[in-house]
């Protein structure tokens, strides 16, 4: 009797770590407007709370790219700098750290005309409360020891699905406790 309740248990292990992935989510920026320069970020990411694990997903037409940035280049629109780059279309960021991210797309003036987001990853289960428009954040963790001061902007937007899905290989936390539960079981299994 007691090799069937652990054999339960064993079960109720795996279909836990099976079913944990599903709390990493893809946050398609912009949702159906995707990256453009016609997009209110900052209201696009007022509802989202963004942690280690989820991936930005960026839709985009031809003419445009996706520059991870730092603070001060995000600021000041600066282009040339980028920590990362991609111009194919379609570019997946996963958000392996805590912390703020900046993105900006990298063709002259684009940034300026809106095309740039911001956004604080908490390390699990942190809520993130985005700044108003035109409110002053903290200084930035980028070592710039700057306040940042999000530009008002009044562009409409429309807000369609969230474009949530699930993601375990960007999150190393998940992939061990996926491990673990398989090992686990099958120790209590034998």
């Amino acid at each position: 009797m007691a090799g069937m309740g652990a054999r339960i248990v064993g079960i109720v292990l795996v279909f836990g770590m099976v079913m944990m992935p599903s709390l990493a989510k893809d946050y398609t920026v912009g949702d159906s407007s995707g990256w453009a320069t016609s997009v209110d970020y900052t209201t696009w990411t007022s509802d989202k709370t963004f942690a280690v694990g989820d991936n930005l997903v960026f839709n985009y037409g031809s003419g445009h790219t996706v520059d991870e940035v730092s603070g001060t280049d995000y600021k000041s629109c600066t282009t040339g700098n980028s920590i990362t780059s991609d111009s194919s279309g379609a570019t997946t960021i996963p958000l392996k750290t805590a912390g703020t991210h900046y993105f900006i797309c990298g063709i002259v003036g684009h940034c300026g005309m809106g095309m740039k987001l911001s956004v604080t990853v908490g390390s699990g289960s942190t809520t993130t409360t985005p700044a108003a428009k035109g409110a002053t954040t903290p200084p930035s963790t980028d070592g710039s020891n700057t306040t940042e001061t999000t530009p008002a902007v009044t562009t409409p937007t429309t807000t369609s699905s969230t474009g949530l899905g699930t993601s375990l290989s960007s999150s190393p936390i998940m992939a061990v406790m996926t491990i673990a539960g398989v090992v686990l079981s099958v120790l209590v299994l034998s």
